[in-house]
């Protein structure tokens, strides 16, 4: 099956639609990610149509959870580019900030946006860091964040940057040990200014892993002294 088909039927199965031009960027940043990943390690999949499915696709089911058309959202801990460049793909409106402590996976970004006429501003700070600045300190509509830390030390790094009444969307594993991790991390929501509205579990279409979405509303403003620096958010969670 091609790179196409896997997003187009992909996305169609969970009743979002999709256009010819988003799933050209989307392929051509594919494109990009495997020729670079030949002298860079930011990715361990490096078949198109992997790409298209564990990436492309995995990140798109947020699409299903809120609405991102014209919303100002947070990438925290962006990686290789996801889930910013799916969702900017798909989305144009979507004003998205990837941010990553690390220079390479920013240029990278950099570059590839700019190739492909994409206007996003990548960012590299950590981001405990990054909320010293001006504007950033509960400027957001939606925090996402995929694969970076445990629940009850990524809370005290996302919610923060959250508006009230915006939602933080951290993508997580669906197992046993995901289950411990939530219930780890319910203290810590609530010690920032966060409510657990849901959970939303999902399987990609030709994966067998199920994967799970936690919504995460922020319903009150979070103390100005959080968050503090990584070391002591992890040597001592909320």
């Amino acid at each position: 099956m091609t790179f196409s088909k896997i997003v187009t039927e992909g996305c169609a199965q969970w009743g979002l639609s999709v256009t010819d031009e988003a799933v050209f960027r989307m392929e051509k940043f594919s494109d990009a990610l495997i020729e670079k990943n030949r002298v860079m390690n930011l990715t361990a999949v490096t078949e198109p149509q992997e790409i298209a499915r564990r990436h492309m696709l995995d990140c798109l089911f947020l699409l299903t959870c809120a609405d991102f058309s014209g919303k100002k959202a947070l990438d925290v801990g962006c990686g290789a580019g996801f889930p910013t460049m799916p969702l900017k793909c798909h989305t144009p409106s979507l004003d998205v900030t990837p941010l990553d402590s690390t220079a390479k996976r920013i240029r990278f970004l950099e570059e590839c946006c700019a190739a492909l006429d994409i206007p996003v501003t990548a960012v590299c700070a950590r981001a405990e860091d990054f909320i010293q600045k001006k504007g950033q300190r509960e400027g957001y509509d939606l925090v996402l964040s995929r694969a970076v830390a445990p629940l009850n030390v990524l809370a005290e790094l996302c919610l923060p940057y959250l508006k009230v009444g915006g939602l933080f969307l951290p993508m997580k594993s669906c197992n046993d040990a995901a289950e411990d991790e939530l219930e780890r991390g319910r203290s810590a929501i609530r010690a920032l200014g966060g409510t657990l509205e849901g959970v939303r579990e999902y399987t990609v279409p030709g994966l067998d892993a199920p994967r799970r979405i936690l919504l995460i509303r922020k319903t009150s403003h979070t103390l100005g002294q959080y968050p503090r620096r990584y070391a002591k958010i992890t040597a001592n969670p909320l």
